[in-house]
């Protein structure tokens, strides 16, 4: 069997990659979801600034979210896709019937201190792997995600 990828990558190296994206991808999707549900269902003195924001976070974690897939198929693997795999897989836990304002925010805060954990991790992994791509991705992320953490945290305090 060959030793690097498509693109030039090592095979083992890139599986491993893969596997942290996967887990990664699993955890947005419930991050996704449970923004879904907080835009839903915020209520109280917040309900328009919160309203708004959680669509801005769950339409910004869709657009993350097919990055990651599309970086895993990149480097020759298959993303995780049905829900059972994200749930099994995910650090994120679902977050049903909230609806108060700290509390909703406390849990995004929760959710993307997760993301920001993996991302790390994976940065790790794919900067002594030389994979320049899944670099890119991750780093743009990591930044993005701090900033919105920062957002988070001014709300909270």
């Amino acid at each position: 069997m060959e030793k690097r990828t498509n693109i030039g990558l090592q095979r083992e190296e890139s599986r491993q990659i893969a596997e942290k994206l996967n887990e990664l991808l699993a955890n947005y999707h419930l991050y996704y979801q449970n923004l879904r549900g907080f835009h839903w269902n915020i209520k109280g003195i917040h309900f328009f600034e919160l309203h708004a924001k959680f669509e801005e976070l769950y339409t910004v974690a869709l657009t993350k979210i097919d990055a990651i897939a599309e970086r895993i198929l990149t480097i020759g693997q298959p993303p995780l896709h049905t829900l059972s795999d994200y749930v099994r897989v995910s650090r994120i836990h679902e977050a049903g019937d909230l609806g108060g304002d700290k509390e909703t925010v406390m849990v995004t805060h929760q959710n993307l201190s997760t993301l920001l954990d993996l991302e790390r991790e994976i940065l790790q992994m794919a900067s002594k792997a030389g994979d320049e791509g899944t670099v890119s991705l991750i780093s743009d992320d990591i930044n993005q995600n701090e900033k919105t953490l920062w957002m988070l945290n001014a709300f909270l305090s």
